[in-house]
């Protein structure tokens, strides 16, 4: 599975919207959407300090890591 962005879970606490956020932070409705979905393949460190502020988090509130690799 790798990496996991949980945004939806800070934005329901903070309750934000979506299209709210996406224009604080400066990026398209549909760019937080690849965001929210895990299709992204990687983030800015520009993007991720502006959701952090915006949702007053850190990164690791909205980013989690499973390793994916069969234990033997």
């Amino acid at each position: 599975m790798g990496i996991t962005v949980n945004i939806d879970v800070m934005m329901a606490r903070r309750k934000v919207s979506a299209g709210g956020l996406a224009e604080r932070i400066g990026i398209t409705p549909a760019n937080l959407s690849i965001l929210k979905n895990n299709k992204a393949k990687a983030i800015r460190f520009s993007t991720l300090e502006a959701i952090c502020r915006e949702l007053d988090c850190q990164p690791g509130d909205i980013l989690s890591y499973e390793n994916d690799r069969q234990e033997e």
